[in-house]
């Protein structure tokens, strides 16, 4: 083109016209700037971006490359890929990522014609490519890439070039505010780490360590409620709660989350809770469904917390098991959108609070360690001038210790039950159905044999009535068969072919009616068996019968209720904890044959009267009941005259009298039992 002709394009443009597309890019640019200095994701600005920068191009689209971890370059946000015929070619747009990382190792913008080639750059496509890089601190951290349309003048299309490097230049301002973003707050989190590893090292109570772990670690994770449960055996007690000096522990919620720590605890594996619970085990769904009913978290995890095992203990050929010291419960109520970091930020939190809780326990499980504290706080006990004095408390706690190991005292070990009937029977359904009527209700006294519950089955009704019609049926057939036999007779003229025929179809009819009746019989037998009747003449003892069965469906073999004769024989029965059954076993087996441990126990209707009783079974293998944990039924023998309120289900309290021990076996036989447990597991 001549220069002539050049300036008369340019006279031909319209000035008004030429500064409304410049203030449009001005105002393009202000806005990629604006937001190069917002708090956005990579994603987020970057498809902004790229949604800008080809909308001031007008050009076919673009993608944006950036450097991760490891110098990986990967296409972060792209732009109409399919109207450039890339998205379907992977081929092709690898070329193009062999594009991007030269410019990456140029640090320089490219402007490639299609088809064309410039030193080892090649654009494989029909479109004009522009490549700009995207700089932090001299440091190239990205490419832009913009597919132009062809055969704009050169002039052009090193405008656009320009453009595109201004614009790149914003690009890696919005990397470099991220990244100073990025290191402001992992100073605050390394400052906030410190604090809470501080505080929860501070103190070697494990009380106080488990308050601070729920405060400071809820700050430091930024979530609703941070919890925290210490283990005592197999199960958990939640200690503490953030942002409460104290809690009800016997509030439903914290109920529920003792249930919820304690079988997360046990199955060992941490549980994050997002709103479903189909790919956790039946028992954590369970209680995690119990928990959120009651509490309608949005997002809880349960993380369980352990003394990890000394490397000097571990034995050869295998791992020693780490210890469970409680668990750390994170909520978050309302907004189920954890934070940035969150997970690594609770993985710290529950790392260090393991670490300070097994620390406090174990110093907390030291022998006599209240007397060793008591020692710590009184230094005056070991000087000059006090020794004298400290002498004589010595001599006067040697004579304790001798004392406590020579003097006898009688020995009893302590438990619950309850007050029951002897002769009492849980009355079952016989068969499925629906309960129709119900003729007794709470307190009314039955005999043997007496009805207590009709039961209604519809499959059963329409069976008998089925059967029945076969069975009519059936008579009408035979009774048919009967008057052709007689015309046969009268006539004399059938063939004998004919009245065998007859003779067996006959046969055949009454041997089905026989059949008919024994199954109508069977069904009439089943039907009698929806009549429930009492198994013993006594008291009805279910509450509100009413309520619990009308028109309710059972199934077979489910209770319905309960009847106990109260006007024979009581006993008690007593859920002896698994932990102190061995005393009680032990004191019975050194009895001579038919005598039987005495049995002190009082009624919780009247706590200030004593009762005596005999232990006369011990069963023989523990069961789960449970708060209380494994325990072994003890059933005692009582003399039901000396107690005027009789109510079966009576709470009792409890003492089995086990002989004589010394009185410090008496008083610290819990203590020497864990102290020996203790020595076990080392």
């Amino acid at each position: 083109m001549s220069s002539e002709s050049r300036s008369s394009t340019e006279e031909s443009v319209d000035p008004r016209l030429l500064e409304q597309a410049q203030q449009q890019i001005r105002g393009l640019v202000d806005e990629v700037g604006r937001l190069a200095r917002q708090d956005l994701s990579p994603e987020s600005f970057f498809a902004e971006y790229l949604a800008r920068v080809t909308a001031a191009l007008a050009a076919l689209g673009g993608v944006v490359w950036l450097l991760r971890e490891g110098s990986r370059l990967e296409l972060l946000q792209q732009t109409n890929l399919r109207e450039v015929g890339l998205e379907a070619d992977p081929d092709a747009l690898s070329q193009h990522h062999d594009l991007a990382r030269e410019v990456v190792k140029s640090g320089e913008g490219t402007l490639l014609a299609p088809r064309a080639a410039a030193g080892t750059l090649v654009n494989p496509g029909d479109a004009l490519l522009l490549l700009a890089p995207v700089k932090v601190a001299d440091e190239t951290r990205g490419v832009v890439e913009i597919f132009q349309r062809p055969g704009a003048p050169d002039r052009t299309q090193r405008g656009y070039l320009r453009f595109l490097l201004q614009v790149g230049e914003l690009a890696g301002d919005y990397l470099k505010n991220r990244q100073l973003r990025t290191l402001s707050d992992r100073q605050a989190l390394w400052q906030q780490l410190e604090q809470f590893i501080r505080g929860v090292h501070a103190s070697l109570d494990p009380h106080q360590v488990a308050a601070t772990i729920a405060n400071e670690g809820r700050r430091l994770i930024g979530c609703d409620r941070v919890s925290v449960a210490l283990a005592t055996g197999t199960r958990c007690r939640i200690d503490a709660i953030s942002g409460q000096d104290a809690f009800d522990a016997r509030a439903v919620a914290v109920r529920l989350m003792n249930e919820l720590a304690s079988v997360v605890v046990a199955g060992g594996e941490p549980v994050w809770y997002r709103g479903d619970t189909s790919d956790f085990p039946p028992q954590v769904e369970q209680a995690i469904d119990d928990y959120v009913n009651e509490t309608h978290s949005k997002h809880v995890a349960i993380l369980p917390l352990r003394r990890e095992p000394e490397a000097n203990v571990e034995a050869e050929g295998e791992e020693p098991a780490a210890t469970p010291v409680g668990a750390l419960i994170i909520e978050q109520i309302e907004d189920t959108r954890p934070r940035e970091g969150f997970e690594q930020r609770v993985a710290l939190v529950a790392d260090h609070a393991a670490a300070a809780l097994a620390n406090a326990m174990e110093h907390e499980g030291l022998f006599l360690m209240p007397l060793w504290r008591a020692i710590g706080k009184n230094r005056w006990v070991v000087e000059a001038r006090t020794l004298p004095k400290t002498v004589s408390i010595g001599i006067g706690m040697l004579v304790l210790l001798v004392a406590l190991v020579i003097i006898p005292w009688k020995f009893s070990v302590s438990s619950t039950g309850t007050m029951l009937p002897v002769s009492r029977r849980e009355v079952f359904a016989p068969l499925d159905g629906t309960v129709a009527t119900i003729h007794v209700k709470h307190g009314d006294h039955v005999n043997a044999g007496d009805l207590l519950v009709e039961l209604r089955n519809t499959d059963l009704e329409v069976a008998i009535s089925d059967v029945t019609g076969q069975r009519m049926a059936t008579q009408e057939q035979i009774l048919a068969i009967d008057r052709a036999r007689t015309i046969v007779e009268k006539g004399k003229a059938a063939s004998l072919e004919e009245r065998n025929r007859l003779e067996g179809e006959r046969s055949e009819l009454k041997q089905k009616l026989a059949s008919l009746d024994q199954q109508l019989e069977v069904y009439h037998e089943k039907r009698r068996l929806l009549e429930v009747r009492s198994p013993i003449a006594g008291q009805v003892t279910t509450w509100n019968i009413e309520q619990l069965l009308r028109q309710r469906p059972v199934r077979q073999g489910q209770v319905l209720l309960s009847v106990a004769d109260t006007s024979g024989d009581w006993e008690l029965e007593l859920r002896m904890p698994e932990d102190r059954i061995g005393y009680v076993v032990e004191a019975q087996r050194d009895l001579d044959p038919g005598e039987h441990l005495d049995v002190t126990y009082r009624l919780a209707t009247a706590p200030g009267v004593d009762h005596d009783g005999q232990v006369v079974d011990i069963h023989g293998s523990a069961e789960l009941r449970g708060e209380e944990g494994n325990v072994v039924l003890v059933k005692v023998r009582i003399d039901k005259g000396g107690l005027t309120d009789l109510r079966p289900g009576a709470d009792v309290m409890a003492k089995i009298d086990c002989g004589w021990r010394s009185v410090g076996y008496v008083l610290f036989h819990d203590v020497l039992a864990f102290v020996q447990r203790a020595l076990f597991r080392l």
